[in-house]
């Protein structure tokens, strides 16, 4: 019910923000923003006043759900957008045929007309092709895309109906289900419906529901015995889905099992699937599926999930949906843990007369920045840091002026294994580098607060004698290795970026923030196996340790001196565009560097880790090593 409540926060303050109503909260943490007489954000930059550039989508997950409604002979959507024309593919899907039900999509297509068009359930889709039954029961699902005239794939959705003709429209599961939070007596069963509802779901002989109707469902599934398989339905409209989960082990019980790893999965070239609409939903797929056939307990996903950087809460919100429609068919299953990298971005930007941009997370926080947005579609742990708010640099104590950190910075545990995910694009001003007028945060940057809960989390894990083996993943490496050396942990060897506060830089740059990340993750935390990382669209390995050069030629800071050695894996090859390799100080403690798409498999057994990639569209090998 909260995360319903807040959508609609979300979608109030969209309305009063596009609609240039005056608000009064501007976070101190940012310097030369006021409102002008007429409601509108404005930015100023010496003789120049710049106002926010509306949010006006072009595309939004609110128009992609169609309005459908039943008619004599089938469904009609109206997609509230005249100048959309293009095509409507649609097919039953099957719940009982598979144990990945898609749509099967008709031999017809519909053609969209000024955002319009309709399907013929009763003449076109019965006898030879009803291959679900809806003759007889009355019931049935469909799945649809939409496509523009261009051929672009704009969204994937489902429709739920009853009747034989008329037809009626039925609140409709379109996303999910999915599992979440998996513990040993635990898991929580989370949907999406296309209107509230009061859902159920039944796992045994036991009857979970919400509380209240809504149109985001969480449904705790409690009192379960551990390292066991379950089945659930869930039931909306007189229609049932089910599946299955299986709860983790007990702690420390060092049981085998394998965990799945990948990044940047936004739009690739190539047409089709490749990108539905900010993902590459191919190549999502792809790797899903080789997971499942690997049987994993669970997949981490750190970053650039979509092609982000919008303005428009609606239609991030679309990017996101179709990223979660590719994982859905597989995560009925087992978890799938979402970080957030830079393309998860949601701003305000402002342009002056020479072209430059000036874009800033945008506020109010716990309505409308990036990390609110991102904790509304994903179902994380809440044991991160609270915010920045607090640190050494809070211009205001009496006022919030940072976005929380809920569901974007959090850890888990599975068994003898603990997965620490932070967020290095908190607060994330994009173009902050050129452009630190307006302050924000560095794309790549740890703040203090984040910090802070590392270490004491990190010491806490290091004590706790049922965890083995430590896993940090954030999106940005410490260490790139080809298309990010201008940036992340490295700004091409300078240490002058950092953060803005208030106008004024941090204290520590980047490269001194990425020591004392070192000195907590690789001296202090001896449990640590690697560090995960995206952000750079291929594959590859990077030893770091104390024969490692990480440090430009001419370095005036004091340096840290590694006591071991962690690898650095990064895979941000989930079908984003490639990135070459570039020379580095570490080139020649980087291995296995590749452009191919791939997914990283760790195989924990005990005491022992080893990591086995995989090419998941030729499903041939890529690399493997033996972490421990």
């Amino acid at each position: 019910m909260f995360k319903f409540k807040l959508f609609l926060t979300f979608l109030l303050f969209s309305f009063v923000l596009n609609n240039h109503a005056v608000a009064q909260y501007i976070p101190q943490s940012y310097s030369g923003l006021k409102y002008d007489q007429n409601g509108k954000l404005v930015f100023t930059i010496g003789q120049q006043q710049l106002s926010a550039v509306e949010a006006k989508a072009a595309l939004g997950l609110s128009k992609m759900l169609g309005q459908p409604k039943g008619t004599e002979t089938g469904i009609a959507f109206d997609f509230g957008m005249p100048d959309l024309n293009g095509t409507l593919y649609y097919g039953f899907i099957h719940f009982r045929d598979s144990r990945h039900p898609l749509p099967v999509f008709f031999k017809r297509t519909g053609r969209i007309k000024n955002g319009r068009v309709k399907i013929d359930i009763k003449n076109k889709m019965s006898g030879k092709y009803d291959m679900i039954g809806w003759e007889e029961t009355g019931y049935g699902t469909i799945g649809y895309r939409v496509a523009n005239e261009k051929g672009q794939l704009l969204y994937e959705g489902k429709v739920a109906f009853k009747g034989t003709g008329p037809f009626e429209v039925l609140p409709t599961v379109i996303e999910g289900p999915f599992v979440n939070l998996v513990t040993p007596q635990s898991v929580v069963i989370s949907f999406v419906t296309s209107q509230p509802v009061q859902a159920t779901v039944t796992v045994g002989t036991r009857k979970f529901a919400d509380t209240n109707a809504t149109v985001r469902h969480e449904i705790p599934i409690t009192g379960l015995e551990a390292d066991r398989a379950y089945s659930y339905t869930v039931r909306v409209s007189g229609l049932e889905q089910s599946y299955s989960f299986k709860t983790a082990p007990a702690p420390g019980s060092r049981k085998p099992f394998t965990f799945a790893y990948a990044s940047d999965s936004r739009s690739g070239q190539g047409g089709g699937e490749r990108d539905i609409y900010g993902v590459n939903a191919y190549m999502v797929k792809k790797i899903m599926a080789m997971a499942a056939q690997q049987k994993v307990a669970f997949v981490q996903f750190t970053g650039d999930l979509i092609n982000g950087y919008r303005l428009s809460l609606d239609e991030i919100n679309l990017q996101y949906a179709n990223w979660k429609h590719a994982v859905e068919p597989f995560a009925h299953y087992f978890p799938v843990m979402a970080g957030m990298g830079n393309h998860e971005a949601l701003m305000y930007t402002f342009r002056d007369t020479s072209g430059n941009r000036y874009s800033i997370d945008r506020f109010p926080y716990e309505e409308q920045s990036a990390e609110a947005a991102f904790a509304l579609n994903f179902i994380n742990p809440l044991n991160g840091p609270q915010s920045e708010d607090g640190a050494v640099y809070d211009p205001n104590p009496n006022q919030q002026d940072f976005p929380g950190y809920k569901e974007n910075a959090f850890y888990y545990t599975y068994d003898n294994v603990a997965v620490v995910v932070m967020n290095s694009n908190y607060w994330y001003a994009p173009g902050l580098k050129h452009h630190p007028e307006t302050g924000g945060n560095l794309h790549g940057y740890i703040m203090d607060r984040q910090m802070e809960w590392l270490a004491q989390t990190l010491a806490a894990l290091q004590k706790n004698p049922a965890i083995d083996h430590i896993f940090i993943t954030e999106h940005t490496p410490f260490f790139p290795n080809g298309g990010h050396v201008k940036d992340d942990m490295w700004y091409g060897a300078s240490n002058k970026p950092r953060a803005v506060v208030a106008g004024k830089p941090v204290k520590f740059g980047i490269i001194e923030r990425r020591d004392q990340l070192l000195d907590i993750v690789v001296n202090r935390t001896p449990k640590v196996v690697a560090i995960l990382t995206g952000d750079e669209h291929n594959y590859c390995r990077t030893e770091i340790g104390p024969g490692t050069n990480i440090y430009p030629e001419k370095y005036d800071r004091p340096k840290i001196k590694l006591s071991r050695t962690v690898w650095q894996i990064n895979n941000g090859a989930a079908g984003a565009p490639y990135y070459a390799q570039e020379q580095t100080p570490w080139s020649d403690k980087t291995s296995g560097f590749t452009t191919q798409n791939a997914v990283v498999f760790f195989r924990v057994n005990g005491k022992q880790v080893k990591m086995e990639v995989y090419n998941p569209d030729t499903l041939e090998p890529v690399d493997e090593l033996q972490l421990r």
